[in-house]
């Protein structure tokens, strides 16, 4: 059967991603399987069912912030502009993107970092209780382990950013500080991940956060 509305092409692809990951014996724990198959529905790519690890609580606690209204701040204007803006305004939340802003790029500059570790320092200090979804830069989470140890507390932290430098060890470290000082996080281990990862996530907690799970509820036929 071909399907031309958009609500239907989701539903379906859904029922195919839950069919799948049964073939295959994967068991998703109810607290996390909306993220999971938001992921897998954005990247068609089933290793996120193993890759995504998450922090106890870490979907309740972004779904109660998101409910409060709270901001997202996000490393790449890229995944600034994949999150739903109906799902924000229902919510009273906005999305924040500091990359391309003068002072950041003028902060990186003078301490030799980059952007998007600089975007991390402004968003430590002018959003602290923010969630913090970052899908490119393994020098962002570098940064926000360092802002963690210093006694900053975001209301979330996802960090699936996608490369070959710095990557792994970034998530590994950002990780291990989450699990110590129980910060809820949200990170894709190993390689993968991207800008499209991490507004599948957010996306998937807003939708969760606001009942719009289903396409319908978002105004879709």
């Amino acid at each position: 059967m071909t399907h031309h509305k958009p609500a239907d092409i989701e539903r379906t692809s859904m029922a195919i991603i839950a069919a799948e990951l049964c073939q295959r014996g994967i068991t998703i724990p109810p607290d996390r399987e909306a993220v999971v198959r938001r992921v897998i529905h954005t990247t068609a790519d089933f290793d996120y069912a193993a890759n995504l690890t998450f922090t106890p609580q870490a979907v309740a606690r972004g779904v109660e912030a998101l409910r409060r209204g709270t901001a997202i701040v996000t490393d790449t204007n890229m995944a600034k502009a994949g999150i739903s803006r109906p799902a924000l305004s229902k919510l009273g939340s906005q999305v924040l993107c500091f990359m391309a802003e003068e002072d950041v790029a003028r902060q990186a500059k003078q301490q030799g970092t980059t952007r998007a570790a600089a975007a991390i320092d402004r968003a430590a200090r002018e959003h602290p209780g923010a969630i913090l979804a970052v899908g490119n830069a393994p020098t962002a989470l570098f940064s926000i382990a360092r802002h963690l140890e210093a006694g900053l507390r975001p209301a979330l932290v996802i960090g699936v950013p996608v490369g070959f430098v710095n990557v792994v060890e970034a998530k590994e470290e950002l990780l291990e500080v989450c699990r110590r000082l129980e910060i809820p996080a949200i990170l894709a281990m190993g390689r993968k991940g991207g800008s499209n990862v991490a507004a599948a996530i957010c996306n998937a907690l807003l939708y969760l956060a606001g009942d719009l799970t289903d396409p319908a509820a978002r105004g879709w036929q």
